[in-house]
């Protein structure tokens, strides 16, 4: 028997899956490139201004920013390290990669809660929305990111906006699932308590709900924005632009200075934006009296 040949050759007929997806991915090509055009434009038109305005800004600028929001968030220990830490990117000559790495993950991430968290809200409330969507995102989550890349070159070509699809298509499962989670986990005796006083369903959810898994939410709004980090910097492979394309340039010249000065800016990005999306969570009424709950026990 042949090295690549199945034990079962010969019994069952070849699965020509790989032909169906070719002929899908054609399909969708030739019938929705005005839907493709429209979205492309879409994330261009959100992309590019806002990778110009923090460009254009002074660094010392966003560094004061993003101190000053730390030292709101989270007290003057972590403002002093966003600033040493933005400081020490600032120094360095990817500054500009940086910003245009932040601008991507701020779409991206944006563009994904947009869709994750309404999902989750479905999946949530829906049995047989859930039942479809698990093992969909089963699918999205173990699938490897590279393979993202193959439709979204496909359908947009090469640069920014196949870069950010993939990212955001890669970092949406964490939000549906931890929406959908945190809404599971809310009190049934305090929902009942609402729906005994006429809330129409609506209400409970917006009023009641909601609000009590927003520290959960917040949760999946944080792992969104770190996987939307880590998918943009393999989405320099496309021409994506930013510390991406610094990080795989370092690799395919062997350049090890290089290579670990972007490596160090994606971390500090990181961390402050892991740090910052994390506080806001706590500073929710919600996220402070379960906080106080678990301490009070």
């Amino acid at each position: 028997m042949s090295v690549n040949q199945s034990p079962l050759d010969g019994w069952l007929p070849r699965i020509p899956l790989g032909t169906w997806t070719e002929s899908a991915v054609d399909w969708a090509t030739s019938t929705l490139g005005p839907v493709f055009e429209g979205v492309a434009t879409l994330v261009d038109t959100l992309v590019q201004p806002l990778n110009d305005l923090l460009t254009g800004v002074p660094a010392v600028v966003i560094v004061a920013v993003f101190a000053g929001l730390g030292w709101w968030l989270r007290g003057w220990k972590f403002a002093l390290g966003t600033a040493v830490g933005l400081g020490l990117v600032a120094g360095m000559p990817y500054w500009s990669e940086t910003m245009s790495t932040l601008a991507q993950v701020l779409v991206a991430s944006t563009l994904a809660l947009l869709l994750a968290i309404p999902l989750g809200v479905l999946v949530a409330e829906n049995r047989r929305a859930a039942a479809v969507a698990r093992p969909v995102l089963d699918l999205m989550q173990t699938m490897p990111a590279f393979v993202y890349l193959i439709p979204a070159i496909f359908f947009f070509g090469i640069g920014t906006v196949p870069g950010v699809l993939a990212t955001l298509v890669f970092s949406m499962p964490p939000g549906v699932r931890l929406t959908a989670l945190g809404l599971r986990q809310v009190d049934k005796e305090i929902v009942q308590a609402a729906e005994s006083f006429g809330a129409p369903p609506w209400m409970v959810l917006l009023r009641t709900k909601l609000p009590l898994a927003l520290p959960t939410i917040m949760t999946g709004v944080n792992q969104v924005i770190m996987l939307a980090l880590s998918m943009v910097v393999i989405a320099g492979m496309v021409g994506a632009g930013g510390l991406g394309d610094v990080i795989m340039f370092a690799l395919s010249q062997v350049q090890v200075g290089s290579g670990f000065e972007g490596g160090i800016a994606v971390v500090t990005l990181a961390v402050v934006l892991d740090r910052i999306t994390d506080s806001v969570g706590d500073r929710f009424p919600s996220a402070r009296a379960q906080r106080l709950a678990r301490e009070a026990h």
